[in-house]
């Protein structure tokens, strides 16, 4: 099929770029559509630095390129999506927050990645194999098509032989474009907030804030070996001959030295600013984004769109995108201060929701993830999206964005087969505390004309709500229903409190669902008040707004003794008939 731009009735971002994206593969093939040839692969591209736990900012760069891939592959293109594993970039630091590793593994700051013994109890061979095996699987449960690439292999077998010759040989051409930079203090970033934690990570974990651009007082040198003694980068290139190769270096860790031919040594890479754009050339990337560590003035992606002409390659399509932020992280320990990881957000919500909030907001746009009550929320928010594309009252860049976050181009992602509601299911795993009987009795009372067979109708949502009520939600917050009747706050009741709780009992029975219960308990306070209980808000005074808020704390202090606690129809269903009675004083 020859690639041309196709429009879409859709307007959302991903689609834009798409149509970017296939444009410019024409661009670069001319003549392929006109001729009938074979259509040009069209080349996505991530890179992630297994320097530490990959958190939920750095999945932006991986989700950004795989949604425009596979809107281009609905489209009937070939695409391939690179994901290079920087693994062989230096050891920089040690991460705090890191089970299984101390101040003991300082001693290996400057070895490649792959050259860093795993933490402590590791299964994996190596640091850098350790911190991909959670990503890997996460972009697998995210239904993320890619191809890993490891810069550790494409250097160490020599796959980037040519292109490290040739960058030496150009050095004087590479070092010219540096040096309008080094002469130019950047103007400062712009930050429309405080940075979180996700961003300073992300910013302390870019190559090019790791690396300087390869100079040195004997002159420039974009390569950088690793000491064939101690393993480290802390090495200067003191001399190389073109013709024969003959690189010598130093190394100021250990004092080690030595001259090797370049053609034949594969233990080094070249500098960031250049080894960024060499990849872009060698792969013919077409799409890579950027985050806005190195989206800035002098910053690698601007430096690079100009490297990259020496190596004949153009500069891909690159939207900086926004930082990911976090709302409310408890029991947090994964990652640096506590940023959390994709497995982490995994853990506590589908891969559906997931994809939906990267596929709903621009690249440019920053957004939260929330693991506190916000949750809730944004679940309910999905759940109201699914119900207008069933009914066809969606708009259709929203249709985009579920679409995109329910699948893709190969196939659904697996899906909750009855998804109730997150906030009811956290509500009953917080009171049943992990008993599944339990559970299963509540749920199957929800809605008794259509009853739950199995909890597996309602997995894995009911899973990730329980993970997140055991891991998110503060002791203090768990809801505990009393083991007797608080005969105190019973006795002291007015005739008014009397007499809503008698017409709660005489109506418990009759109206013994999710539906009954909300009903009943909403309409308690407008039956006391002398209107009917099924009174929508505009036929009521405010003051019974104010009395069903009274009711409601009453009811929890008899069942929980707090103000507030899950919704009152899941917590009596929860609680059950015979119990709520005897709390209630019946």
């Amino acid at each position: 099929m020859p690639i041309v731009a196709q429009s879409t009735e859709t307007t959302d971002w991903v689609s834009r770029y798409a149509d970017e994206v296939i444009a410019e593969s024409e661009r670069r093939a001319p003549g392929a559509v006109t001729s009938g040839a074979t259509a040009p692969e069209v080349v996505v591209a991530s890179g992630l630095s297994p320097s530490g736990p990959i958190h939920l900012g750095n999945l932006r760069e991986v989700m950004t390129p795989h949604l425009v891939a596979d809107e281009i592959r609905r489209r009937g293109h070939t695409v391939r999506h690179l994901l290079s594993w920087d693994d062989y970039d230096r050891y920089r630091k040690v991460p705090a927050g890191v089970p299984g590793i101390d101040e003991s593994w300082a001693e290996h700051i400057g070895k490649p990645l792959t050259s860093v013994p795993a933490p402590a109890g590791s299964a994996y061979p190596n640091w850098a194999e350790h911190f991909k095996a959670a990503m890997i699987k996460s972009l697998a449960e995210l239904g993320v098509e890619y191809d890993g690439i490891s810069q550790t292999e494409q250097y160490t077998s020599g796959a980037y032989r040519e292109q490290v010759l040739f960058a030496m040989k150009h050095r004087g051409d590479i070092d010219a474009i540096l040096d309008q930079y080094r002469t130019k203090k950047a103007p400062a970033k712009k930050q429309q907030k405080p940075l979180d934690e996700a961003e300073i990570e992300a910013a302390e974990g870019s190559g090019a804030a790791a690396e300087d651009d390869g100079s040195s007082a004997a002159g420039y040198y974009p390569y950088k070996p690793y000491c064939g003694q101690c393993e480290k980068d802390l090495t200067t290139v003191t001399a190389y001959d073109d013709d024969t190769t003959e690189l010598t270096y130093t190394c100021s860790a250990c004092g080690f030295s030595e001259t090797v031919r370049l053609s034949e040594f594969n233990r080094g890479k070249l500098v960031w600013k250049v080894d960024w754009p060499m990849r872009w050339a060698y792969e013919g990337v077409i799409f890579e984004p950027s985050g806005v560590d190195h989206s800035s003035p002098g910053s690698s992606f601007q430096v690079g769109g100009q490297i990259v002409g020496i190596f004949g390659g153009k500069q891909p399509i690159g939207p900086m995108y926004a930082f990911v932020g976090i709302s409310g992280m408890a029991k947090m320990s994964s990652s640096k201060g506590g940023v959390p990881t994709p497995a982490d957000a995994l853990q506590i919500m589908e891969p559906q929701l997931l994809r939906w909030l990267y596929a709903r907001r621009r690249p440019n746009q920053s957004f939260k993830i929330a693991f506190d009550q916000e949750i809730q929320r944004l679940y309910d928010e999905w759940d109201k999206l699914a119900g207008k594309v069933a009914d066809g009252s969606v708009l259709p860049a929203d249709a985009a964005a579920y679409a995109r976050a329910v699948g893709t181009a190969a196939a659904e992602l697996p899906k909750t087969p009855r998804p109730m509601p997150y906030r009811t299911l956290a509500s009953v795993a917080d009171i049943t505390a992990g008993h599944q009987d339990q559970a299963l009795r509540i749920l199957s009372e929800l809605d008794p004309e259509n009853p739950l067979a199995s909890l597996d109708e309602v997995r894995p949502r009911l899973d990730k709500a329980e993970t997140w009520i055991n891991t998110q939600v503060p002791a203090e917050e768990r809801t505990v229903v009393r083991d007797e009747p608080d005969v105190e706050l019973l006795t002291s009741l007015d005739d008014q409190g009397r007499e809503s709780l008698r017409l709660l009992l005489e109506g418990l029975e009759e109206n013994w669902s999710l539906d009954g219960l909300t009903h009943l308990v909403y309409g308690v306070p407008k039956v006391q008040a002398g209107f009917p209980a099924d009174a929508t808000a505009k036929e009521l005074p405010p003051e019974i707004k104010v009395a069903q808020r009274t009711f409601f704390a009453l009811l929890y202090h008899l069942l929980v003794g707090r103000d507030t606690g899950p919704r009152l129809p899941t917590l009596l269903l929860a609680v059950g008939q015979d119990r709520v009675r005897k709390l209630l004083g019946a």
